[in-house]
């Protein structure tokens, strides 16, 4: 039976949320890995949790990148596995290449921690399947680093290949480059995410964010 690994690192702290979601929540079976461990290898779709890897240091996710896990996940993402990277995930995703772009600090200096709102900007990936185009979705944001930014020219790359999953809606909270929320590669089968849709099982409260990790386990089990 399927299984998604969840992948956890030295200050991961957003694992539990994402295990709890999944599988009492969500009911969809899933594991915490521990990077250095084997098993990872018999995995074939993960969750980078949120957290802090390796305290931060040098830039977020930037150590993280460099490791053997890492360089397991990419063997992995490169033969058309699914991986879904929710904050410092997505950090981690952008530090190793997997994604374009970098994730800097927030423009008020600030870490900032609430509810905000994105928009679908497309559906055709394996996380967004179960959303509709336009629909916007209700959700919790906790981040320092959390500003995307690209520069012109890969900007127009990745709004021309629909690699702009998610947008922020009304009020940019951390000044990314277009309002950018969420990204996937070309191949559609790895994104990264700042919102924490983990969370949102837990309040009872926009559901819709949910069907990001149902939309995973549909594409996996379709």
């Amino acid at each position: 039976m399927e299984r998604i690994g969840i992948v956890v690192f030295p200050g991961s702290n957003c694992d539990r949320d994402v295990h709890r979601a999944l599988n009492h929540d969500l009911k969809i079976p899933a594991d915490l890995v521990w990077h250095a461990n084997s098993k990872l290898s018999s995995y074939d779709s993960f969750v980078i949790p949120g957290g802090f890897s390796y305290g931060d240091h040098l830039r977020a996710g930037a150590i993280a990148a460099h490791t053997p896990a890492v360089e397991e996940l990419k063997k992995k993402a490169n033969k058309g596995r699914m991986i879904l990277g929710i904050c410092n995930g997505f950090q981690i995703l952008v530090e190793c290449g997997l994604l374009p772009g970098a994730l800097v600090t927030n423009k008020s200096l600030c870490f900032i921690c609430g509810w905000t709102n994105i928009r679908v900007e497309t559906n055709t990936t394996a996380f967004t399947s179960l959303l509709s185009l336009g629909q916007t979705i209700k959700i919790p944001i906790a981040h320092g680093q959390g500003r995307y930014i690209v520069d012109k020219q890969i900007l127009a790359s990745i709004s021309k290949k629909n690699q702009v999953v998610f947008r922020y809606c009304q009020n940019n909270p951390n000044g990314s480059t277009d309002s950018i929320a969420a990204v996937c590669n070309e191949d559609r089968n790895v994104m990264g995410i700042m919102p924490h849709p983990e969370r949102v099982p837990a309040f009872g409260i926009g559901h819709e964010a949910s069907l990001i990790f149902r939309s995973l386990w549909d594409h996996l089990t379709g």
